[in-house]
């Protein structure tokens, strides 16, 4: 199984805390490989909050094409975080020439573009890139947004993290997701690696997500163009969260009724019974088939988890008032705040959304069977 730690925190905090954290549930993972993703960034990134920033490792020829591409687009760095190390890697962990984050002005024209379109064009961009890495794998590309960061590796996740030198300064988050674990179900490949990302929105899984090839070839369906790669059997549960909040306009207390929707027992009981029944219908391909706690973040840097209906894998939320932690395991969520009052520790169940809006105030617990919130 993977692990799964996310902070949400009103002040900055470093990826080696979840790093740390998530070594502290080592018996649940393998070590086989590391992915973090950062948003609601701090030190040098305030600045450019808005501009887009591009993640991910290079050979010293894959950084040369990417930067004749991205001036061809009229793309230019405005900074530029270079990790490059001499020393030797750790067991398993591959040597790479730099891993890269690098923040551009948008090319000229793009400033004035409707929203929908600058991300359409920023996904496109990214895409482009990652196509053009997949033969040489000299581009691997994780992210290309505003203000978010991803990080990933093969190897013991916390090994990793001390060989990057992820505790500097650069790299403290507001939202720090991270899973310890590469994909075991296929292949070795870091696009494989939790966390997914798609346009400012991020999911993690423990799991096994066998409903993975209808899903997968309904989504493929719908004609976006982000809608694709598909490594893992996880990747699917990001891409629907971004079709229900992008594509069908929906909010996050309606994920859960897409990913597992309530029996026609249930539904007979629900307020919301036409309007949910419609969904069921519509969207039956996109039910999964778990077991599966998923964690996931939205661009507004609110925070979630989520179980599937089979509640076969851990998941505890936990923290204070502008500090909250979502974790496989209590011993991750007592390493991460030890000083928390711990009878308001929550484990979800099947019916249930957890949500921690970006305030960070209180923890939410929303059932499927309470009235959902109006769509406008």
């Amino acid at each position: 199984m993977c692990r799964l730690i996310c902070l949400t925190s009103d002040q900055p905090q470093s990826p080696m805390l979840a790093l740390e954290a998530q070594d502290v549930m080592r018996e649940g993972h393998d070590g086989s490989g590391v992915g973090l993703f950062l948003t609601d960034l701090s030190g040098p990134f305030v600045e450019l909050k808005h501009k887009p920033i591009l993640s991910g490792i290079f050979t010293k020829e894959g950084l040369h094409r990417l930067n004749d591409f991205m001036n061809s687009l009229g793309f230019w760095p405005l900074y530029r975080l270079v990790i490059h190390i001499d020393k030797e890697p750790p067991p398993g962990t591959p040597r790479r020439d730099f891993y890269l984050i690098q923040v551009y002005d948008y090319p000229e024209g793009w400033e004035e573009l409707e929203p929908e379109e600058k991300e359409l064009r920023l996904l496109l961009t990214r895409l482009q890139l990652r196509w053009m890495g997949e033969d040489k794998e000299d581009i691997i590309v994780f992210s290309f947004w505003p203000d978010v960061i991803m990080i990933k590796e093969v190897g013991d996740p916390l090994l990793v993290g001390e060989y990057l030198g992820l505790d500097r300064k650069e790299l403290l988050a507001r939202v720090v997701m991270a899973q310890g674990r590469q994909n075991t179900n296929y292949a070795i490949n870091l696009y494989a690696c939790h966390p997914f990302f798609i346009q400012g929105m991020a999911t993690m899984t423990n799991g096994e997500n066998t409903a993975f090839i209808p899903i997968r070839e309904f989504l493929l369906s719908r004609g976006f163009p982000g809608y694709t790669g598909y490594q893992s059997d996880s990747e699917v549960f990001t891409h629907i969260l971004h079709y229900a909040l992008k594509k069908l306009g929906l909010r996050l207390e309606y994920y859960k009724h897409l990913v597992t929707p309530l029996t026609d027992q249930e539904l007979q009981q629900h307020p919301d019974r036409q309007l949910l029944l419609r969904l069921k219908l519509s969207c039956r391909p996109l039910t999964i088939d778990g077991p599966n706690c998923v964690i996931g973040c939205l661009p507004d840097k609110t925070v979630f988890m989520l179980q599937d209906r089979k509640k076969l894998r851990p998941g505890v939320v936990g923290g204070k008032p502008g500090f909250y932690v979502l974790c496989s395991e209590m011993c991750g969520l007592d390493y991460a705040v030890p000083d928390r009052n711990k009878a308001e520790d929550y484990q979800p169940m099947h019916l249930d959304t957890v949500i921690i809006p970006p305030t960070r105030q209180e923890v939410k617990v929303c059932s499927q069977m309470e009235p959902l919130p109006p769509l406008h």
